[in-house]
């Protein structure tokens, strides 16, 4: 299994079955991080952290503070394709890191940019 990342018209293939995605809040500039498992062609969020609280920022139940983290795990369905957006509101794009090395790029940096993950098989296909 790959993950394949649409964005600006062009497609990224990584070679990854967990990868987070992190971005910072638009109003409250606070970061907030998941964590994504790709299962059976689908994702499963699997964790997810937030640095503080505020505007549409509440920690989840059961959320336990873990080195300065809101930290719990989401009970949301599976999903087949995650669609993200920029608003161009935030001070930075939408961050994907991977693989044992924890590698990261960063998409949907200007307004209006639009990203989608889906999981594109062994071969990228």
């Amino acid at each position: 299994m790959s993950l394949c990342i649409l964005a600006g018209g062009k497609v990224t293939v990584i070679a990854a079955t967990a990868f987070s995605l992190s971005w910072i809040h638009s109003v409250e500039k606070i970061e907030w991080q998941e964590d994504w498992a790709i299962v059976d062609a689908e994702f499963v969020l699997t964790e997810a952290r937030v640095k503080g609280s505020g505007a549409g920022m509440d920690p989840g139940a059961g959320a336990r503070l873990v080195g300065g983290w809101w930290t719990w795990h989401p009970e949301a369905p599976p999903v087949g394709t995650l669609h993200l957006a920029a608003s161009g509101a935030t001070v930075s794009g939408w961050k994907i890191c991977y693989g044992p090395q924890d590698d990261c790029m960063t998409f949907g940096e200007a307004a209006g940019d639009t990203i989608a993950l889906a999981e594109c098989g062994p071969e990228g296909g």
